[in-house]
């Protein structure tokens, strides 16, 4: 059962609520994702694009951006070099889109999941000087690439990176001030002839939460500033909305400026010219102008990510590169049977890894590392995330793979994934990551001892494992109405670290309900609030769970009782706000999202 907290964070909410015309709810939901200073609401609220930083404070942005004009004016043969996963295929559209429309010879290669590997590679280097490629470009990879940067550097190609992976580091002695020594970190930054990464030490950029598409979207900012290129100029607007598409997709934090990035794209892309994102919204029936993140992050990315796990990324770009609609349509009507298989694929892993959870009883370990040597590799990741939400733990999802293991980790709230990776690196043939996801190469004889280490390592406790449920403002029923509702929609788009907001009412006396949909897998009841109003109810989680709790509260009869519209029993609940628009008609929508 989760454990429910009240946000209780102080401020003035009433003057902000006249400061910034909107009411004191939504004034204390903006406080509680950390808000305090004035400018910062305001920009959550109100920001644009003029809000967003500069590319030059990044590291190493006026390295890149002379090396790469002077490779377009010589002549050089670029080629940019992404990653399998949705931010990659975008970032590597958004570098070669900008240095194509700047004149320059370009290409594109993107790494086969299972005969590559997650980023730069010794093949990949040899290929590219087969090919007589005289400049590397990675996105989205890169900064892990130090022996075959100096690969490349041998055969005379000069490498630039654009990454926003963590650094990898070593720790190591050193002398402090008072001649005893201390533990530093040192980081080991590839040997490339720029390097734009936010996470490096040494770059001031104000805000280090970017993903690898909005990393390569500001160096395509500053090519277009330093060149005044009119055609690239023109672009810009559409190379925005592959930035929003790498933030929602890639899971990066709704904050700062990435929050302003995703609402300016989502704008863009409602009318995008792009033809394979046009195809994919029709293939998918989404309407346009009712796109938002979740459409990016549930629908659209998956469609492009599953290119990559089950056949080539380079699918994917070649639709994004479509110019005819009936090339874009025939890409999409692929991309969207290929995430099918996905799904299929995902849902038999899931239920391989409960069954091996519960055989090898694991459900004792802090850290889950569970092997699946017959799945898929690339669906492991999708398959770490799925049990990582069921159980709360850290997670590994390992596969056999072509050399060896392979795998995918996600992580929890207060579980650095790849700084516990690096504590026990001499597991790993090759590993990358940040805080909540992370992949990894490795001997399979090596499993049970990292499982071991993971977990003797493990500093989380008990009550870590237990989901925390934030209530941003407790509400009644009646109090959330129309005004409350729309203002709701200034706080769009929802996501990591904007979730969206959660309201809670004691005592609701739930009095009927049936179940809906065309498998009876959601639910609508009829309650009565303590004030005496009547209001329904709307619950997509699981019916099922719900019945048992109530019975196990009431007694065997009262889901029974419940559905023949008898029901008289109280329960506390954790709810929603929206707005739900069905044949033309709109009304208020609240949403059942947790129970007590």
């Amino acid at each position: 059962m989760e454990k429910w907290y009240v946000a209780a964070k102080k401020e003035d909410f009433n003057a902000w609520a006249r400061q910034f015309h909107i009411s004191p709810v939504v004034a204390r939901i903006i406080r509680n994702r950390d808000l305090t200073k004035e400018t910062d609401v305001r920009k959550f609220l109100y920001g644009t694009l003029e809000d967003c930083y500069s590319p030059w404070l990044l590291k190493d942005m006026e390295k890149a951006v002379d090396a790469i004009c002077a490779a377009v004016e010589e002549g050089v043969s670029i080629r940019v070099i992404g990653d399998y996963d949705v931010d990659g295929i975008c970032s590597s559209y958004i570098l070669t889109r900008a240095i194509q429309t700047l004149g320059g010879e370009v290409d594109t290669a993107i790494p086969h999941r299972i005969h590559d590997g997650y980023g730069l590679n010794e093949h990949l280097i040899e290929e590219a000087k087969e090919d007589g490629i005289g400049m590397i470009v990675t996105c989205d990879n890169g900064i892990a690439a130090a022996p075959q940067i100096a690969l490349a550097n041998s055969y005379g190609m000069k490498v630039i990176v654009t990454d926003h992976h963590e650094v990898p580091y070593l720790m190591k002695e050193a002398a402090d001030t008072c001649e005893e020594s201390a533990v530093v970190r040192r980081e080991l930054l590839p040997p490339a002839l720029a390097v734009i990464d936010p996470k490096q030490d040494q770059c001031t950029y104000p805000f280090s939460g970017i993903c690898g598409g909005v990393v390569a979207y500001k160096l395509a900012s500053a090519l277009r500033e330093r060149t005044q290129c009119a055609a690239l100029g023109e672009i810009m607007e559409e190379l925005l909305e592959f930035a929003a598409l790498s933030t929602v997709c890639d899971v990066m934090i709704l904050q700062d400026e990435n929050r302003i990035l995703v609402k300016e794209g989502l704008q863009r892309m409602r009318h995008t010219r792009n033809l394979g994102i046009k195809a994919l919204m029709e293939v998918n029936g989404i309407e346009p102008d009712k796109l938002s993140a979740y459409h990016l992050g549930f629908i659209i990315g998956p469609c492009l990510n599953a290119t990559g796990r089950l056949d080539t990324a380079n699918r994917a770009l070649e639709m994004l590169q479509s110019r005819t609609q009936r090339e874009a349509m025939t890409a999409a009507a692929e991309l969207k049977e290929l995430n099918e298989s996905r799904k299929n694929l995902t849902l038999q892993g899931v239920k391989d890894a409960e069954r091996l959870i519960e055989e090898e009883h694991m459900a004792e370990d802090k850290v889950l590392v569970i092997y699946l040597p017959g799945v898929h590799e690339s669906v492991a990741g999708i398959i770490a995330g799925r049990i990582r939400e069921h159980h709360n733990h850290p997670v590994f999802i390992l596969t056999r793979g072509e050399d060896g293991v392979k795998g995918s980790g996600r992580s929890v709230e207060g579980y650095h994934m790849y700084a516990s990776m690096t504590e026990v690196k001499q597991y790993f043939t090759k590993f990358g990551g940040h805080a909540m996801a992370a992949g990894l190469s490795m001997k399979e004889e090596d499993i049970p001892a990292l499982r071991r280490e993971l977990n003797e390592r493990c500093r989380l406790k008990e009550e870590d494992f237990i989901p925390k449920v934030h209530i941003d403002v407790p509400m009644p029923l009646g109090y959330a109405n129309e005004q409350i509702a729309q203002e709701l929609e200034l706080l769009e788009p929802f996501g990591v670290g904007n979730p969206k907001p959660l309201f809670a009412q004691k005592n609701l006396v739930f009095r009927s309900g049936h179940r809906m949909g065309a498998n009876r897998n959601f639910a609508r009841f009829q309650v009565r609030t303590p004030e005496g109003e009547e209001k329904q109810l709307v619950f997509f989680g699981d019916p099922e769970a719900f019945e048992d709790f109530l019975e196990k509260k009431y007694g065997p009869e009262a889901s029974r009782l419940l559905y023949s519209g008898r029901g008289n029993f109280e329960v506390s609940v954790v709810y929603q706000l929206g707005k739900n628009t069905y044949r033309g008609r709109t009304e208020l929508q609240y949403v059942m999202q947790y129970y007590a």
